[in-house]
């Protein structure tokens, strides 16, 4: 083939350090929306972000050459670097993240779970959301390294 295609989408999921309830609907809309600036800055595509006071979930869309351990590093230390100069010098993210496939059929599903973050967590904590996303995901895990 002369050229290369890709359809490389991830949904992202990463939190507060020690999953603090540091994301005051305040800071919201600011972060999300530095966030996708971050993304776009790295040359890829947020097509949502959403969360609540603990976590944020993004969905994205990354081109081949794209490292996801690097894009990862980058977009929580830039974000989080930003929060403790601008609003709050306690702010950081708790080390790892998930970070799970989507195929296009599923974009829209995956977008409509993101937005609705908060009704969703009216009745589910962040951890009995995550470990459900690492089953569905087929991801082996270790309970005592999740937390």
């Amino acid at each position: 083939m002369p050229s290369t295609h890709t359809s490389l989408y991830f949904h992202l999921v990463f939190s507060t350090k020690n999953r603090a309830k540091l994301i005051t609907e305040h800071l919201r809309n600011d972060l999300y929306g530095y966030l996708g600036g971050i993304v776009k800055n790295l040359g890829g595509v947020a097509f949502v972000i959403g969360g609540i006071e603990d976590h944020v979930h993004i969905l994205v869309g990354l081109n081949a050459t794209h490292r996801l351990d690097h894009f990862m590093r980058e977009l929580k230390a830039s974000s989080s670097g930003w929060v403790r100069r601008e609003l709050d010098p306690t702010f950081s993210w708790q080390n790892g993240y998930g970070a799970f496939t989507v195929s296009a059929g599923n974009l829209e599903r995956v977008k409509n779970y993101i937005r609705n973050q908060e009704a969703h967590h009216q009745g589910k904590d962040f951890q009995t959301e995550y470990v459900e996303l690492l089953e569905l995901g087929n991801v082996d895990y270790d309970e005592k390294y999740l937390w």
